[in-house]
């Protein structure tokens, strides 16, 4: 990869663990392409969610996700990764460029952050609070870059992101296409993408959390019966901008907070769907009180620390999200 030779098994291993990030219903909407320039980041159009995420505008941070969890893989194998973010004005699907230098040590934070890839689970269920948040919140900020913005919602407005929640299922209640591309994504076979059985919640589960999409719901034990209703405190990532640059570093800030609450012991949960209809996502906006957009609402709480931790979900083959040219 240019003039810094990595062997392909490096290369291999960094996505392949990169490619456990977050996304879309657990779409994985990218492609990797190495060669002597470097490696290639690209959107994969035909994995974008028509009803969900017209404008793309998802897919492009669940891409931000998986760059910037490449970086982690890298730093935890010695390697530094430099992006160049939207190379191509003839190609907006190009997404980055990434080269690397060797690096002269690897840290014990660099691994830790890399094992927390591995370790962090979508959390649907209700969470109690995070314990010593004032010491976490600075920890997560210095992780998010200075062109996303990163703001706690506060407790007395949690109402309001719930009505506003609640609103915007309501405004796809008679959605069918909209039901049908989510039941598809949740539907119970095994593959290498979507959002398994195992990792949804039961109607009675879903009451319990008054910000999150609703997917269709399973049956079973309820879990987590001594947390009456979540507690978990949500973080709004917001830009000034929303065109795609903006999508994919909110992704990379997505990603990085994701990553430090892992870290933290914390458990966490995307939220996207009030991000989707305008007026929801507009209130949103408000609600933070900033002129800006808001991309990604992130669920960050306790969970019970003795539960069993679910399995991981599925992803597509190596094969299928990787070509070296």
């Amino acid at each position: 990869m240019s003039d810094t030779v990595v062997a392909t098994e490096v290369i291999r291993d960094a996505v392949r663990l990169a490619c456990r990030a977050p996304s879309l219903h657990n779409s994985q909407p990218w492609r990797w392409v190495a060669d002597a320039d470097g490696l290639h980041l690209f959107l994969d159009p035909a994995r974008l969610m028509y009803w969900a995420d017209r404008s793309g505008r998802e897919a492009v941070i669940s891409c931000g996700a998986v760059l910037d969890h490449l970086r982690v893989a890298l730093a935890a194998a010695g390697w530094e990764a430099h992006v160049e973010r939207l190379p191509d004005r003839e190609d907006p699907d190009h997404l980055a460029t990434v080269t690397v230098t060797p690096m002269e040590s690897v840290s014990e934070a660099h691994r830790r952050r890399a094992d927390a890839i591995l370790l962090r689970r979508t959390d649907r269920l209700p969470m109690a609070a995070a314990p010593d948040w004032e010491s976490f919140e600075p920890l997560m900020r210095a992780r998010v870059e200075d062109d996303v913005h990163a703001d706690i919602l506060a407790d007395q407005l949690r109402g309001e992101l719930a009505e506003t929640s609640h609103l915007t299922e309501v405004l796809r209640l008679y959605d069918s296409s909209y039901h049908a591309e989510l039941s598809w994504w949740t539907a119970p076979f095994d593959a290498g993408e979507g959002i398994p059985q195992s990792a949804l919640v039961s109607a009675a589960e879903s009451e319990r959390v008054d910000v999150g999409r609703n997917f269709p719901v399973t049956r079973g034990a309820e879990r987590r019966p001594g947390i009456g209703g979540d507690r978990a405190t949500i973080v709004v990532l917001s830009t000034d901008g929303d065109d795609r640059l903006d999508a994919l570093r909110s992704g990379e800030a997505m990603s990085a907070v994701l990553l430090e609450a892992t870290m933290a012991g914390l458990g966490t949960c995307t939220v996207t769907h009030v991000t989707e209809v305008a007026s929801s996502r507009g209130i949103v906006g408000n609600l933070i009180g900033r002129a800006a957009r808001p991309q990604v609402l992130i669920r960050v709480g306790l969970a019970p620390s003795l539960e069993a931790v679910p399995p991981p979900t599925p992803r597509r083959a190596l094969r299928d999200v990787l070509r070296f040219a």
